[in-house]
């Protein structure tokens, strides 16, 4: 049933998700959870080889792959992505449990030890047949979603496991209610701590930020039957977010109403030539002074923890940037294993358990629920073409 040279839907995927609906609404029955992450270097001798694994076949030489290293280096060679999905990892599996759900989780980096090969053979040993992936990635587009399915599907094959194991994923969680609380609190206290400080509120700007795509990436992002907007599904998934966030605060703190706010995109790479998402967010930080602006609040959106565009980006670039124009900055927190965020993934194991219909899905924007099965020629890779990949409709 899982070969991919059979006619199915969707390969390597269980008996419910193989039909290729849109939202699985029949039971599961799994019996692991695969956390899918990117992996970082943890030590300056893994930095090159690592950012090697990240830009395989594109023919980068080491020394402009030096340039980037440097942001590694400044913190000892050490991502802190692994030490976050550890402790993600044994915050899910504390959750599993208090709920009891016998579900062991399983962890695997792309780019990095340990990888998803390990993980899943792993599982394979311990006699765990029905996956279900959860990805620290929330929003659609290639690098986000497509490529973890995509490795998902080249794992099994490698390794021999496509008849006797299935992987299903669940939902793009970038609107469920656990992964944008977060956010809201952190919003709400870094308005609440400018007005302590006598700030006025129409002096104070609102950055959602998120990582840049290429272009024709993010116009590729989301279902191709549906026009997205210039930004394809990933920008109109960001401004959803950044949408419901502030209108919670203008719940929470009515007097904040007229905080402006605005999707800005950071960790731009590759050529100058090839178009990528825009505003900056430096660019848009420069030129805040001449607009009034006294304070901003820099909300990392596009991320689940403190990665290192987190860390070097915002807490570094941008922070300097607002330092050297005269403006207050301050970050908000990344979702990182708070206890909403935490509860939010098992809300999402647990619909797939249950086969929960789509209608009882929590969702914070009009956008959502998102697919459990991605339709076909979702979030292409327009370097490559269509691969293999678990979790979706064939193009």
């Amino acid at each position: 049933m899982n070969n991919p040279d059979t006619e199915v839907s969707v390969p390597f995927a269980s008996a419910p998700a193989a039909s290729g609906a849109a939202h699985v609404e029949a039971p599961v029955a799994y019996d692991g959870i695969l956390l899918a992450s990117f992996g970082g270097p943890e030590g300056q001798e893994d930095v090159i080889p690592f950012l090697r694994n990240v830009t395989r076949g594109r023919g980068i030489p080491d020394e402009r792959l030096e340039e980037v290293a440097t942001h590694y280096r400044h913190f000892g060679g050490v991502s802190p992505i692994n030490a976050q999905n550890r402790e993600l990892k044994r915050a899910l599996e504390a959750e599993l449990a208090r709920r009891g759900l016998d579900l062991p989780v399983y962890w695997g980096n792309r780019n990095w030890a340990p990888y998803l090969d390990e993980a899943v053979t792993q599982a394979d040993r311990e006699g765990r047949r029905t996956l279900l992936a959860i990805s620290t990635s929330a929003y659609s587009s290639f690098s986000s979603c497509r490529q973890y399915r995509e490795d998902f599907a080249r794992v099994l094959i490698d390794n021999d496991l496509g008849d006797r194991m299935t992987i299903d994923k669940v939902r793009q969680f970038f609107d469920h209610p656990g992964f944008v609380q977060p956010f809201i609190d952190g919003v709400e206290a870094a308005i609440r701590a400018y007005l302590g400080d006598g700030i006025p509120t129409d002096t104070v700007q609102v950055l959602f930020s998120t990582h840049s795509v290429p272009m024709q990436d993010a116009q590729r992002s989301g279902p191709r039957d549906v026009d997205w907007g210039e930004g394809g599904a990933y920008a109109a998934q960001h401004l959803a977010v950044a949408e419901a966030v502030m209108a919670d605060i203008a719940t929470r703190l009515p007097e904040a109403g007229d905080v402006a706010w605005k999707l800005v995109y950071q960790s731009r790479s590759g050529p100058a030539s090839q178009p990528w998402l825009e505003p900056d967010i430096n660019d848009v930080i420069e030129a805040l002074p001449a607009a009034g602006v006294q304070a901003i609040a820099i909300v990392p959106l596009g991320f689940v923890s403190d990665h290192m565009e987190v860390l070097w980006d915002l807490d570094n670039e941008a922070k300097d940037t607002a330092e050297r124009v005269g403006i207050r900055a301050v970050r908000t927190p990344t979702p990182g294993v708070d206890p909403a965020y935490v509860a939010g993934l098992v809300d999402l194991v647990e619909e797939r358990l249950r086969g929960t219909p789509a209608a009882e899905r929590p969702h914070r924007t009009p956008l959502g629920p998102w697919f459990d099965v991605c339709r076909p020629g979702c979030c292409e890779n327009v370097r490559a073409g269509f691969k293999p990949a678990a979790a979706g409709l064939a193009p």
